[in-house]
């Protein structure tokens, strides 16, 4: 049975990047990469809607959030997190361990940040270096509005820093770094980007790399002024995953010849049909509709349900891979990943196989719901 993988990371690999991958291996000093990372770097700066370079790290997305962090800050300054969930508070730890002083704006789980409220806790903050902010989490299947966000935390500081967690949003959602004013921003290539874990990639706007040369917090590995340095020759500053770029540089060409808007209508197609479907399943979402992802669905597990046994049923026998949720969330929510290298066909196939496994535990339909367990 061919595995319907559908959680928010890692995701599905196209046949044509899966055979990228399998390529021998080059010199990584050589002019074959410098040409491989001019093109890759070319078309992340298209989709980061970016006139700046975009730096590659050998990383998850969780060491994009430390290179965010020691890039941007020295110890003791002052920022503002705003957290909507579990990858919100992880940076905001990653904040405090390296000795800043972190202000949390805890929004409950579920729900999308305020931007006015933003700007007001902003405010109250008058020697805030930075906000931190999370554009989609995945732990609750929330996207904020960051244009919004960003907007509203302008018009309070114009000088603040806006670094950005879009791990699961860029490539994915529409995210303009340069006309929302960002500083630094962040995503991983097991996400949009359909290839394996291993990559981090991050921009800096002109204001975050003038924080970059102010910013004392030590760092060696994740040093954004070695990074750039290297890319100007067309090299990395240490080995790069060379099979990860074999495999990008061919997913970013899908991606452009698919076309920016055209990716970010089928990922809110493909979510638009997930909701829908668990809609007529008699199902609730976890988030708020006005901020539901278009990468990532929540759906309260039903009443009296086991989220872990519907999860591990899933698995075993329809061959479906979902998440379920985590931390404080563990067994209450169920998590669809529909981002990356996903169409209709496979949210068809996922929501059928869901329904199914309900009618088999004995969940009861709505009336008017498909019937396809049933039979009919």
């Amino acid at each position: 049975m061919e595995e319907n993988l559908r959680i928010p990371g890692p995701t599905p690999i196209p046949p044509p990047v899966a055979a990228a991958l399998a390529r021998p291996m080059i010199n990584h000093r050589g002019p074959a990469f410098a040409e491989l990372l001019r093109r890759v770097t070319d078309h992340l700066r298209f989709f980061f809607q970016t006139d700046q370079p975009v730096l590659g790290f050998p990383a998850s997305g969780t060491g994009a959030m430390e290179a965010a962090v020691v890039n941007s800050f020295s110890p003791g300054d002052e920022v503002l997190a705003v957290t909507i969930g579990v990858f919100g508070n992880r940076l905001a730890k990653t904040a405090e361990l390296f000795g800043l002083r972190v202000t949390r704006m805890e929004v409950p789980w579920g729900q999308a940040a305020d931007p006015q409220a933003v700007a007001q806790r902003l405010a109250e903050l008058p020697n805030a270096r930075g906000v931190l902010v999370t554009h989609n989490e995945t732990s609750t299947g929330v996207t904020n509005d960051l244009r919004a966000i960003a907007q509203a935390a302008r018009a309070k500081r114009s000088d603040i820093l806006l670094i950005v967690d879009a791990v699961s949003s860029l490539g994915c959602v529409d995210l303009r770094m340069d006309e929302w004013d960002l500083d630094v921003v962040f995503t991983g290539s097991q996400k949009g980007w359909m290839v394996p874990p291993g990559l981090a990639m991050i921009a800096a706007s002109e204001r975050g790399w003038a924080a970059t040369a102010r910013a004392t917090l030590p760092r060696y590995y994740w040093d954004f002024r070695r990074a750039r340095a290297s890319l100007e020759k067309g090299q990395t500053p240490y080995t790069p995953p060379v099979s990860i770029y074999f495999g990008l540089d061919v997913a970013l060409q899908m991606m452009r010849d698919e076309g920016r808007e055209a990716i970010f209508a089928r990922h809110q197609a493909v979510a638009d049909l997930t909701r829908a479907r668990a809609r007529a399943l008699g199902l609730r979402l976890f988030a708020e509709l006005a901020h539901a992802s278009n990468t990532v669905t929540a759906l309260r597990v039903p009443e009296g349900g086991d989220g872990k046994a519907l999860t591990k049923a899933l698995r075993e026998r329809e061959g479906v891979v979902i998440a379920g949720g985590q931390e404080r969330l563990e067994g209450q929510i169920l998590r669809i990943g529909h981002l990356g290298y996903v169409h209709e066909a496979d949210i068809t196939a996922c929501m059928d196989a869901l329904e199914r496994q309900l009618v088999a535990v004995g969940y009861s339909l709505p009336v008017g719901s498909s019937g396809l367990a049933r039979g009919e």
